[in-house]
């Protein structure tokens, strides 16, 4: 490409070609990539349930504060959000129009949520041990990465019992038993 010339540049010096308005400053990107999304479609997923809630909150509050009906949905709204891990207590309708976005639900992801249980340093490192299937949620395998651990499911977060990874935290820690050797 040749270089403008110096009235081309003049008229174009307010104009950045590089960053689009609909691309809302790559912030899409940095979330993937903080949050080791593989999967585009998710971080849109995310966003379409977060508007949704936030537009069900903004029209509640458009109701009548005696309301009978709006007294019971929001009440469903808070502890279903509440639970799912999305706003840290169940006490305001605003906290959902404020705290409900992509980044709330990405943090209840399953290899987010392993990092912070300390039981991997690195999200991608959790990923990939979810993907290997070292990974349970309560009785069952999980290998989504994708998979939303709520408020009472991240107590039952554990290695699967034929892992590798389970056997060499039990042998560091002097736990390991010879009849768990026997059995895998």
């Amino acid at each position: 490409m040749r270089d403008l010339k110096y009235h081309e540049k003049k008229l174009l010096k307010k104009v950045d070609l590089f960053t689009y308005k609909a691309e809302n400053g790559h912030r899409d990107i940095a979330v993937i990539r903080r949050y080791h999304i593989q999967n585009r479609e998710d971080y849109f997923k995310y966003n379409k349930i977060a508007g949704s809630m936030k537009h069900l909150a903004h029209r509640l509050t458009l109701l009548s504060a005696e309301d009978a009906f709006r007294k019971k949905h929001e009440k469903l709204l808070l502890d279903k959000a509440f639970s799912m891990g999305l706003i840290p207590s169940a006490a305001k309708l605003s906290d959902i129009e404020h705290k409900v976005t992509v980044s709330a639900f990405c943090r209840r992801r399953l290899p987010i949520v392993m990092c912070r249980l300390k039981m991997c340093e690195l999200v991608s490192v959790a990923v990939r041990y979810i993907e290997q299937g070292h990974v349970r949620v309560g009785p069952e395998t999980v290998t989504d990465p994708a998979y939303l651990v709520t408020r009472d499911l991240e107590d039952y977060v554990t290695w699967v019992d034929s892992s590798k990874i389970k056997r060499n935290i039990a042998q560091y820690n002097d736990k390991l038993d010879d009849y768990d050797l026997m059995q895998v």
